[in-house]
């Protein structure tokens, strides 16, 4: 029985092991950030709002490894502490998406009838506006600010997952084992969350993955535009818009927080397409 049950995983692990190298690199660059984000203040050489007028605007070097903006910050430090903000951002933003979307989906796809089609109505209306029209929209009615980037990603990010988990919920409530589980009585609750929904949310874990990015990306512009994480707190959108203007003569300023989001991005891509071929949702 235990070698009967181990075969069908064989395949997925044989097709994941040419993968390795994307999941060591994916795991070791959040590893990376995650290290930053708890021993920022340990790490970071400088206080990261600490402002020094005889060091405005100097270039990478060995007091100032990557350099100061132009209220004489230094730059890696800001850098570091802008990993706390920035990683929490990807986190928090895809969370709360994916358990409303998760919760929307499983009951719509499991119901279906009138229960599913308000709920398909709904996100046919938010997919009908531009993602990040609509997003910069409740922010800018609920106020710049963290909480309000929170909010318009949740009212918002949470249908594509509803989509997806509500595509494998109506294939999969018509499967031998869920017709078995009617079958012995257990309740609808039982079935939805313990039988299908295991089954049926591999494809949103993966995508939870790439909306980590686009969660990321759309952080920094939010914060990019003024919207988001307010000055000056430490956050690599901030910097960037911070070191716009200075583009031409301190580079640096803007570079290397555009490059820690292009790196943070990144890893978060690769993690997500191990974890695809691992659960043969590539296939």
């Amino acid at each position: 029985m235990s070698a009967g049950l181990a075969l069908p995983a064989a395949p997925a692990w044989r097709r994941f092991a040419g993968r390795r190298l994307t999941l060591v690199v994916g795991i070791a660059i959040l590893t990376f950030f995650l290290f930053l984000s708890v021993a920022g203040p340990l790490v970071a050489p400088y206080d990261p709002i600490f402002q020094d007028a005889a060091a405005r605007l100097q270039p990478p070097s060995l007091a100032h490894l990557l350099g100061t903006d132009n209220f004489g910050r230094d730059i890696l430090s800001r850098v570091i502490w802008g990993a706390q903000i920035d990683l929490q951002i990807a986190v928090i933003g895809v969370l709360f998406p994916f358990l409303i979307g998760t919760t929307v989906g499983t009951i719509a796809g499991f119901f279906g009838g009138i229960i599913d089609a308000v709920f398909m109505r709904l996100v046919d209306i938010i997919l009908a506006f531009p993602f990040l029209v609509l997003m910069l929209s409740i922010i800018a009615i609920l106020g710049p600010g963290l909480g309000s980037f929170y909010i318009a990603m949740a009212l918002v990010g949470w249908v594509s997952y509803a989509r997806l988990i509500r595509a494998q919920m109506l294939v999969l409530k018509g499967s031998d084992y869920a017709v078995a589980a009617v079958s012995l009585g257990f309740s609808r609750t039982r079935i939805m969350f313990r039988h299908l929904l295991p089954n049926a949310i591999a494809g949103s874990i993966v995508f939870s993955m790439s909306d980590a990015t686009l969660v990321l990306l759309s952080g920094a512009a939010v914060s990019y535009l003024g919207l988001g994480v307010q000055p000056p707190v430490a956050e690599w959108g901030v910097m960037v818009a911070e070191g716009q203007s200075f583009i031409t003569t301190a580079w640096w300023i803007a570079l290397f927080p555009g490059l820690s989001i292009v790196c943070l991005a990144f890893g978060f891509s690769m993690l997500g397409d191990a974890l695809g071929e691992l659960l043969g949702v590539h296939e």
